[in-house]
């Protein structure tokens, strides 16, 4: 079979690799779609908030089917397509999928069924890879107490995980403000139903203008960028709530910290999706938020290398999406 393999940092290939064998209590995966994530390449960088080693095969943004099942499985059969957790634990310790352990930018993996969860029949292949991100923007609002139709949600962040929020937001029924640079971005968030999309050249202003005066009930900062997670204590309100999901590694970034104790600003840091797979599962099925407009670019995962070239021009795609073919 074919997989990608990071062999060092900076050095993605594609290897042939013998097909895996399962244990008595796990199955075998045929990937389907994988999403390349902003994470991956702080791996193939080098980095990560976690220990790592190399070589190491990426991917946890994944969709497959099931088509062989260890004899001590119950509740999974071949034939179902599943979704996976990224932040899994074995007898050893906790560990990341894709990043820690090998993950499923490979044509077929073995894994253990309990970190699967089943892909309704009415979310494609295609969407199915997007359902990692989105657990991650369902957290991201859920952590911060939810949201309503009474409230305004700024997202500062246009990219992946901005706009999965945005439509946690939105699918919860708030007004929801998406704040980033790129065009390609803003226009994105109009489609999945943000009733505004502005540049952050004047953001505060805007954000002012548009709530009369208020700020924002929710801030979600998704892009880890400094003046992104300075301006998030600008964007809220009085009372506010701000989420942090944008991850900004290893850096020092100034911020007007008095903004949390004169606006009594509730702050929260965010990072994975744990406890939330059936509920951010159900929310897609049921209120049937389409977050395909999100997926601007697809390869084969045989031309992976050239898809993560492309997947660092922020101007030019948002999320690119792998494929065996299989689908």
């Amino acid at each position: 079979m074919k997989a990608l393999v990071f062999e060092t940092p900076d050095k993605p290939v594609i290897v042939d690799q013998p097909m895996p064998t399962i244990k008595d209590t796990e199955v075998l995966v045929r990937t389907r779609t994988v999403g390349i994530c902003h994470s991956d390449y702080e791996l193939l960088a080098g980095r990560y908030i976690i220990p790592i080693s190399y070589p190491v095969t990426p991917g946890h943004e994944w969709c497959g089917e099931i088509v062989e099942v260890g004899k001590a499985v119950k509740n999974f059969k071949v034939g179902d397509r599943v979704v996976g957790e990224c932040v899994v634990r074995t007898p050893e310790r906790l560990h990341h999928f894709g990043f820690s352990l090998n993950g499923a930018d490979r044509e077929f993996f073995n894994v253990n069924p309990d970190w699967l969860h089943k892909l309704p029949d009415g979310v494609d292949d295609m969407r199915g890879a997007l359902i990692e991100p989105f657990t991650c923007g369902f957290y991201a609002v859920l952590r911060s107490g939810g949201t309503n139709a009474s409230e305004t949600v700024v997202v500062s962040g246009g990219g992946t995980i901005g706009l999965v929020s945005a439509a946690a937001a939105i699918g919860m029924g708030a007004r929801v403000i998406v704040v980033d640079p790129i065009a390609r971005r803003r226009e994105v968030a109009l489609k999945l139903g943000a009733t505004d999309a502005i540049e952050p050249s004047d953001g505060a202003e805007r954000i002012k203008d548009l709530t009369n005066g208020k700020g924002a009930d929710l801030v979600i900062e998704a892009s880890g960028h400094d003046a992104s997670l300075a301006a998030s204590f600008d964007y809220a309100g009085q009372d506010g709530r701000v989420s942090m999901v944008g991850i900004n590694i290893g850096r020092m970034v100034p911020v007007n910290i008095g903004q949390i104790q004169m606006k009594n600003l509730t702050v929260r840091g965010c990072i994975g999706s744990p406890g939330v797979w059936p509920a951010a599962i159900r929310f897609l099925e049921r209120t049937g938020i389409d977050l395909s407009p999100i997926q601007t670019h697809k390869f084969q995962l045989t031309d992976a290398v050239e898809a993560f070239k492309l997947g660092q021009d922020a101007k030019a795609c948002i999320k690119v999406t792998l494929s065996t073919g299989a689908n």
